[in-house]
């Protein structure tokens, strides 16, 4: 190619929608890997109550069920939007935002799906081997959950010049 040929407008117009459709695609990925977890954590939650043994947990262990459930379900809600969304929205006519939109609500579901993750975790452990050590090990998953999958990424994007 001739480097004094300028560039064709219309083929950077191409490429940029490709990259885009590409874009898009990994989104779609990324939310498919978040969406199972949410939705297993919510199915496991929602049956907890029916069994015998909830009845006798102390208030406490009530109350953080309650936020477990909660940050649960919001998860599910925020993880799924982006595909109702682009349902109902169809055809998209501003791309580049629906992914922006889209892009919050996943990061606002791992967030959520995060914090519910903590919780049963401190819900669980606590149930089978005391409340310090549900303590201690809730604390272990929320600074591994903090390393991987917010510190590590922000790092590795500093790292690459993002």
């Amino acid at each position: 190619m001739n480097s004094l040929v300028p560039p064709d407008p219309q083929e950077a117009l191409v490429d940029a929608d490709l990259k885009e459709d590409g874009d898009f695609s990994d989104m779609l990925s990324e939310q498919r890997i978040l969406l199972p977890g949410a939705q297993m954590l919510t199915a496991f939650l929602i049956i907890l109550p029916f069994n015998g043994g909830f009845k006798q947990i102390v208030q406490t262990e009530k109350l953080v069920f309650l936020a477990t459930f909660v940050l649960a379900l919001m998860s599910l809600v925020l993880l799924s939007a982006p595909a109702i969304q682009h349902r109902l929205m169809r055809p998209l006519n501003d791309r580049a935002r629906f992914k922006r939109v889209a892009t919050r609500q996943i990061v606002a579901g791992a967030f959520t799906l995060a914090i519910a993750l903590i919780l049963a975790t401190n819900l669980v452990i606590s149930e089978v081997f005391g409340s310090t050590v549900g303590l201690a090990m809730a604390g272990t998953v929320a600074v591994f959950v903090l390393c991987v999958w917010w510190l590590l990424p922000a790092y590795l994007k500093r790292m690459q010049g993002y």
